[in-house]
């Protein structure tokens, strides 16, 4: 029976552990394995957490696998949404904060850019579906 990757309960928790490695391998080549030993743990940590409470509570289970049902499917999507708006909107105060100090806002204008692309490219691509 093939799996699909999406629909693995391992799948947050293996990508939080391997992004953990990742932080300690950058802050460790950046001079730093303590704060890179300290990211591990708490990626570690995480990805324990949702492995020992997915059963028990269910933010827990959404996280690990919000695929399981529509309304899981919908609680992730509507939680990646309203995250999405709050970047948004800190990366625009971002941007007028800088322009408004006269200083290069350039960081938070690509960000921006970015953001507003992959929108568009979103918005094109899932109305062409339906």
């Amino acid at each position: 029976m093939q799996m699909r990757m999406r629909n693995s309960k391992w799948l947050i928790p293996g990508f939080s552990v391997a992004m953990g490695f990742l932080f300690l391998a950058v802050q460790w080549a950046n001079g730093d394995p303590g704060s890179g030993l300290v990211s591990l743990a708490i990626m570690v940590g995480f990805a324990a957490a949702l492995v020992a409470f997915s059963g028990r509570f269910g933010l827990f289970e959404v996280m690990r696998n919000p695929y399981t049902d529509e309304r899981s499917s919908m609680l992730d999507l509507r939680a990646t949404a309203l995250s999405g708006l709050v970047l948004i909107v800190v990366i625009l105060g971002a941007f007028f904060y800088e322009l408004a100090r006269g200083h290069d806002p350039s960081p938070y204008a690509q960000l921006g850019a970015i953001g507003g692309l992959a929108y568009l490219v979103a918005l094109i691509v899932l109305q062409r579906r339906s």
